[in-house]
């Protein structure tokens, strides 16, 4: 339960850094649309069960496969998709992470 809670909060914490310091004239906008990216997770919802806290996410659900994952590094090198983009990648790196701790 501790390790969810910790991820949930990298979740936010994460873009926000990012957003600060990558775009610190714009870091609100810039946070909340890198936050928003995590709609990605409702592939969750064609998994059962829906949540299980010892499933790896990367590879698993359809939006969190390498092929997905091209296309969100794609979109950071288009400047109207590049916070999209950025938020997508770091919520894959997030889970990448969270697959590890489970290892």
């Amino acid at each position: 339960m501790m390790r969810t809670a910790v991820h949930m909060a990298l979740h936010i914490l994460v873009p926000g850094v990012v957003a600060r310091f990558g775009f610190p004239d714009r870091w609100k906008e810039s946070w909340a649309i890198m936050v928003a990216t995590m709609a990605v997770d409702l592939d969750h919802l064609l998994a059962s069960p829906i949540f299980d806290p010892d499933r790896c996410s990367i590879g698993f659900h359809p939006l969190h496969t390498w092929q997905a994952m091209v296309v969100f590094l794609v979109l950071t090198a288009v400047p109207k998709t590049r916070w999209v983009g950025l938020g997508l990648c770091m919520h894959m790196m997030l889970d990448g992470l969270d697959c590890l701790w489970m290892a």
